[in-house]
C-alpha cells in the first residue's frame, strides 16, 4: 500500500479496507514499518522494533476483530506485552520482561490490532516531555527542535508523523492530553475505572488511566470500546456503556451548558495564543447552539497539588524499593535520573498517615470541582499553558523545573485527581505553525457526551487532513 493512501485513512478506515479484501494486514504492516524506517531516525518515537515478531504473528493467523490488521504501537509503560521488555523509559527496568500480556494488551490483540513496536516515554512517566536518558529524546514532527510532550510523547510523535493512525497512551497528570495537544491530535483521558490496569492495581492513587492518542475521534471511541473490559478485582470499576462509544460520535450532543475559563489553574497565566484558542473555541461552541458562560473552577488546587505530589513521590519510592528487593541491593542515585531520585527521596519522607490524608485532600478537591458540574455539562479550558516547548528547556535547570513544569501544563493534572473524563481537541494553531489543543472536561463517566461534542467539533472545524510534513 502506498503511504499517501495509508495516510488518508484512520484506523477504522484501514480496518474497513482489510475487511473488504482491498489490502491485507501484511501490506498495512509493511507500509507502517517503511514509514517508521523513514522518519523514526529523526524523531525517535519508536524505541523497540517488533516488526519481525508482528510479521510472524500475522502470517501464522489472520487477525480478526473490529480493527483487524491495523498496525499499532504500545507505550513503553503500563502495557505489558509478553516476552518483551517494558522499560518505563528507565535503564533500571531494561530487563523487566513480563511473562504474560496485561488485560489491555489482550483486548487489543482480540480486536485484531497488529502490535509492531513500543514508543518512547520519560523515566517512569514522570515528566510532560519525553527526554529520557535511557531512550534518548523524542522529537515533535511539527518542529523537531521541540518536544512532542509527555509522557506519551513517543506515541503522539509516531501518530503525528504518520507511522500509525492511533497508538496506546496513558495519562497520570496529563500524559495523553499534553502530547496530543503538542502534536495536533485528539486525546481522550477516560474516567477513573474505565480501563483496567490488570494485573496491576492502580497508578498514582487512581490518577492514572490508559487509552490512546488518535487522529480521528471515531478511532478513539472504537479503541475505548475495545478497552472497556473490567477485570475481576479491579480497585476502580465502570461497566462498559450500554451504547458503544463508537455510536456516540455521530450523534448530536444536544444543547450543552458549557463553562469556560482562560485561566492557567496552576500557573500565573496562559500564553496569549492559548488563551485566544479558548476564546475562539467558546465562540465556535456558541455558534453550534451551546450555552457558553465564563466560570471559575472551584477547589483548593494548591492543597490538591501538594497531596498529589506526595502520592506520586511515595509511588516512586515504592517502585525503587521493590526493584531493590528484586535485585538484592537497594537502588541508588546512579540507577535513575535526577528527578526520579529526588522524587524517591521525597517519597521516603511521606508517612502512611500523610499518604492517607493526602488521598482525603485529593478526594475533597474532586468533590469541590464536581459542584461546577451541577450547573454545567462541560468545562472548556486550555490543555497546555503554551505550544510545544523546546527540547531541554524544562530540564536545563533543576531549580526552575517546578515553575516551568506548571507553566507548560497548568490545566491537566486537576482532572486526573478528580477522575473525570477530559479530552484535548486540536482546534488552534500558533503563528509559528505549532498545534494548540483545547480541553473539554465532563462529569464522571460522561465520555459519551464528550465523544458527541468532539464529533460535532470535528465536523465544524476538520483537522484530520492537517498533517505534519517530516
Amino acid at each position: 500500500m502506498k503511504f499517501d493512501d495509508y495516510r488518508k485513512q484512520d484506523a477504522v478506515g484501514l480496518a474497513g479496507l482489510v475487511a473488504k479484501g482491498e489490502v491485507s494486514a501484511g501490506e498495512l504492516l509493511e507500509t507502517a514499518v517503511a514509514r517508521m524506517a523513514e522518519v523514526n531516525p529523526r524523531i525517535n518515537a519508536v524505541t523497540l522494533d517488533l516488526a519481525e515478531r508482528a510479521r510472524q504473528e500475522t502470517a501464522a493467523a489472520k487477525p480478526t476483530g473490529p480493527l483487524a490488521g491495523v498496525p499499532y504501537l504500545l507505550k513503553d509503560l503500563g502495557a505489558l506485552l509478553a516476552g518483551t521488555p517494558t522499560t518505563g523509559g528507565s535503564a533500571l527496568w531494561k530487563d523487566n520482561v513480563p511473562a504474560a500480556d496485561s488485560a489491555l494488551v489482550s483486548a487489543y490483540k482480540q480486536a485484531g490490532l497488529v502490535i509492531f513496536g513500543k514508543t518512547n516515554t520519560p523515566e517512569f512517566g514522570l515528566m510532560p516531555v519525553t527526554e529520557p536518558d535511557f531512550l534518548g529524546p523524542c522529537r515533535n514532527p511539527w518542529d523537531t527542535g521541540r518536544t512532542p510532550g509527555g509522557s506519551s510523547g513517543g506515541a503522539a510523535s509516531a501518530v503525528a508523523a504518520g507511522i500509525v493512525p492511533a497508538a496506546h497512551a496513558s495519562d497520570g497528570g496529563g500524559s495523553i492530553r499534553t502530547p496530543a495537544s503538542a502534536c495536533g491530535l485528539f486525546g481522550m483521558k477516560p474516567s477513573r475505572g474505565r480501563v483496567s490496569f490488570a494485573p496491576l492495581g492502580e497508578g498514582w492513587g487512581g490518577a492514572s488511566i490508559q487509552h490512546a492518542v488518535t487522529r480521528s475521534v471515531r478511532d478513539s471511541a472504537v479503541l475505548l470500546d475495545i478497552a472497556c473490559q473490567p477485570q475481576s478485582g479491579d480497585p476502580y470499576y465502570l461497566d462498559a456503556p450500554a451504547t458503544p462509544f463508537a455510536l456516540e460520535v455521530g450523534r448530536t450532543p444536544g444543547r450543552l451548558r458549557i463553562g469556560f475559563t482562560t485561566a492557567a489553574l496552576a500557573a500565573p497565566a496562559l500564553d496569549p495564543e492559548c488563551a485566544q484558542a479558548v476564546l475562539d473555541a467558546a465562540r465556535l461552541c456558541e455558534s453550534l447552539g451551546h450555552v457558553v458562560e465564563e466560570v471559575t473552577v472551584p477547589g483548593d488546587l494548591a492543597a490538591m497539588q501538594k497531596a498529589a505530589g506526595d502520592v506520586i513521590a511515595a509511588s516512586v519510592a515504592a517502585t525503587l524499593e521493590a526493584e531493590g528487593e528484586k535485585r538484592g541491593r537497594p537502588a541508588t542515585s546512579d540507577d535513575v535520573e535526577l528527578l526520579t531520585w529526588a522524587m524517591a527521596r521525597r517519597g521516603q519522607q511521606v508517612t502512611g498517615a500523610a499518604y492517607v490524608r493526602g488521598l482525603a485532600t485529593i478526594h475533597a478537591y474532586g468533590r469541590a470541582v464536581a459542584e461546577l458540574f451541577k450547573t454545567y455539562d462541560v468545562l472548556l479550558l486550555s490543555t497546555l499553558g503554551s505550544p510545544a516547548i523546546p527540547i531541554g528547556w524544562l530540564t536545563e535547570n533543576f531549580e526552575t523545573y517546578a515553575p516551568r513544569l506548571f507553566d507548560f501544563m497548568p490545566n491537566t493534572q486537576a482532572f486526573n485527581n478528580t477522575g473525570q473524563p477530559a479530552m484535548t481537541v486540536p482546534l488552534a494553531w500558533s503563528k509559528s505553525g505549532l498545534p494548540i489543543g483545547v480541553q473539554f472536561v465532563a462529569g464522571m463517566a460522561h465520555e459519551a457526551m464528550l465523544f458527541r461534542l468532539a464529533g460535532q467539533l470535528e465536523q465544524a472545524a476538520p483537522w484530520f487532513e492537517r498533517v505534519a510534513e517530516i
